[in-house]
This record gives structure tokens, sequence and C-alpha cells, in this order.
């Protein structure tokens, strides 16, 4: 299965910087998540949002070139598979076609009602893969 690929547009801001005028890492991490959840937003249906929330397990992020005031960035996400109640994602932060940063996330699945993790049904999978 192919995985459907999600992608936003941001601009770097002043509030986005460290002393070093620079794209702090925290702000890196708020936009790796940031991009997961309306991608959650987009693809999945209200009566499934109303019943699943998802929590992350994990992080890691590589930052491999810094990105600066005003730069126009792309957020590209996707899913890369379901295992049980978890979630593998890949975000990819590019300037261009220039790589600045990738992130590969561990998110848990958890039930709204209960806080307990729910295994990620096939309806779900389905809204983040082709077949």
């Amino acid at each position: 299965m192919t995985p459907i690929q999600y992608s936003e547009e941001i601009k770097v801001s002043v509030g986005d910087l460290d002393e070093l005028r620079h794209v702090n890492n925290v702000v890196y991490l708020k936009w790796v998540q940031q991009v997961a959840e309306n991608h959650w937003r987009s693809a999945a249906s209200q009566l499934v949002q109303d019943q699943f929330i998802w929590v992350v397990l994990s992080h890691f992020i590589q930052y491999r070139k810094p990105a600066v005031l005003d730069d126009n960035l792309t957020l590209l996400t996707y899913v890369g598979d379901f295992r049980g109640a978890r979630s593998i994602r890949h975000v990819e932060i590019k300037r261009g076609t220039e790589l600045i940063a990738d992130a590969k996330t561990e998110w848990c699945m958890l039930d709204v009602e209960t806080q307990r993790p729910r295994r990620v049904t096939d309806e779900v999978s389905r809204w983040f893969f082709k077949t």
C-alpha cells in the first residue's frame, strides 16, 4: 500500500527564531505535531475523530540545514505504518527541494472515552493508504 501524503506551506516568522537567528528546535517539534494533527483532521471523518485521539510516544528529529526568517517551507507528512494501536509518522520539512529537517514520530491511538490504547482499525487505516 502507498501512503497518502499531506502537506502544508508555512513562512518562518520572528517568533520562530532562537538567539542564533535560526528556527528554534522546539518550533520544529511544534510543526511536526501540527502537520500530523492537521493531516488526521483532514483525512478522518468527524465520527472517527470523536471516538479516537492520538498521543505521542516518541519523536526523532534530524536537523540538516538551518531555516531562517522569511523562509517559505513545506511540511510534508505521511503514515509509514500502523501496528496495533501504534503509528509511525514521517515528516519532511523542505525549503524548495532542499530537505532541511525530517522527523519520525511514534503515536498511539486512544479511545476518547476510556483514554486506553485502541487498535487502529481498517476503517482508520484506509484514509492514510492508497490500495
